[in-house]
């Protein structure tokens, strides 16, 4: 699987949209330079109250552009970084990837993914219903999460739309995504 970074963002704040930027830093071990959830403990609000000192494993939020563009024709007005992501990607099945997998970005950075993100009810504060939107139901009733990916940084390094991402799987036997 190949693919393309279509943006990049971060914030410094704990907002929900991220403001696009020329180019990221990723940091080997705590994410996204000058973004909010950078650190190897974790950032997240709401797990924060939980336990502050549980593992990151949420560095980097990924979202495919195929999202955005399934959500503009159910009507909503979604651009990159606007649903928190860090990389807005096109080309790579996301949602597919097994716990482990590689995401090579650029020249040397890379994301290994952690698991799904969980759509939570901020989503509604873009527009009403885009958390709905982002939740669907596979052949069998059980739910499919759909509002991007989370990762760690395995290798740091500067990404940039347009930069080339190739994806390096774990070996089997391979462990689908969940929720974390």
């Amino acid at each position: 699987m190949e693919g393309v970074v279509v943006a990049v963002s971060r914030s410094a704040k704990h907002t929900m949209s991220k403001p696009n930027e020329e180019s990221i830093r990723l940091l080997a071990g705590l994410g996204v330079e000058g973004d909010a959830h950078l650190g190897t403990t974790v950032k997240h609000r709401s797990r924060v109250t939980r336990d502050a000192g549980q593992p990151n494993l949420r560095q980097v939020h990924l979202i495919h552009g195929e999202l955005h563009d399934e959500l503009r024709e159910a009507g909503f007005r979604i651009s990159p970084g606007q649903m928190g992501e860090n990389i807005t990607t096109r080309g790579v099945d996301l949602l597919a990837l097994p716990t482990g997998a590689r995401l090579c970005l650029g020249s040397i950075a890379v994301v290994e993914v952690t698991g799904l993100r969980n759509p939570c009810g901020q989503l509604n504060g873009i527009e009403p219903g885009l958390m709905a939107a982002t939740l669907g139901r596979d052949e069998r009733g059980d739910l499919i999460r759909k509002a991007g990916i989370m990762g760690v940084v395995a290798v740091g390094g500067e990404v940039r739309p347009g930069d080339r991402v190739s994806v390096v799987l774990p070996s089997y036997p391979h462990r689908p995504l969940t929720p974390v």
